[in-house]
């Protein structure tokens, strides 16, 4: 495990815990819960720069694309204020990220994917559906493509001749 993995992964255990918990207090008897859905943080990778990592958060009520600060007490990123929007390039799309912040998490900047969720057939489409965006967002950009050869004249593809 690299330096910045672990601490990845303990931010993460932060985010679904507390997510796990808004799920049985705030959302308790809220309709929109898809009942079939968990709590999942998705393809969380950092970024270049090393400060913050970006993946998916797939709740039963949404799946939001989330840019998290590795370090909550050294905000670097730096995160958006609560409510505040931005817009992001994530791989070679530009997303609009509202800044949020939630107690013991810190903040953290998201950006929602679909809400609610009941579209979803069960966990494991919306697991493949986050992985699905994820590996789009980060396929290298394609290279360019060649000049295209130049259109033959019009009367020479008539009768047949070649473009000179």
């Amino acid at each position: 495990m690299n330096a910045t993995a672990s601490p990845l992964w303990a931010r993460l255990d932060v985010l679904v815990s507390l997510f796990r918990e808004i799920e049985t207090t705030r959302m308790r008897g809220v309709p929109l819960l898809h009942p079939g859905l968990r709590v999942e943080a998705v393809g969380f990778e950092p970024e270049p720069a090393g400060t913050g990592a970006v993946g998916i958060l797939v709740t039963p009520w949404f799946m939001n694309l989330l840019r998290i600060p590795l370090d909550p007490a050294h905000d670097v990123l730096p995160a958006l204020r609560p409510g505040a929007t931005r817009r992001r390039t994530i791989g070679c799309e530009a997303f609009e990220f509202i800044g949020a912040h939630e107690e013991p998490f810190g903040p953290y900047e998201a950006c929602s994917l679909f809400s609610p969720m009941l579209e979803f057939e069960d966990q494991a489409a919306a697991h493949a559906t986050a992985c699905a965006v994820l590996r789009l967002l980060r396929e290298p950009p394609a290279p360019p493509s060649p000049e295209p050869s130049p259109l033959p004249a019009r009367r020479s593809f008539l009768f047949g001749q070649e473009a000179r």
